[in-house]
């Protein structure tokens, strides 16, 4: 003695109501999971510590006091580059024109 289908799937959506599911007799894929999920963003988020004041910050924060500070880190680095550049490592120059017929590769 079997059921009719539609008694089930009264009985389904019936069950659907009373715990708050999507009622989805057909099986379609509807991503309902996914979106119950909590969300990721601001555990990510308060995993990395805050961003401190940085220099560039404090550069603009006393502009109009004209001040002299020196950036050692951005010194660093230009000098690392003077130091790779004199070498004949760094980076190659940019093209300024725009691509001709004959740059093109086939």
């Amino acid at each position: 003695m079997s059921v009719p289908r539609a008694r089930i799937l009264d009985l389904m959506k019936a069950q659907c109501q009373l715990f708050s599911t999507t009622f989805n007799p057909d099986g379609i894929r509807t991503g309902n999971k996914i979106l119950r999920e909590r969300l990721k963003g601001p555990s990510v988020v308060s995993y990395y510590p805050r961003k401190m004041f940085t220099y560039r910050d404090f550069m603009t924060e006393f502009k109009n006091l004209d001040l002299f500070v020196e950036n050692e880190e951005e010194a660093d680095r230009l000098e690392h580059l003077a130091g790779v550049k004199a070498r004949g490592k760094g980076a190659p120059k940019k093209k300024n024109a725009p691509p001709s017929a004959n740059d093109k590769k086939r």
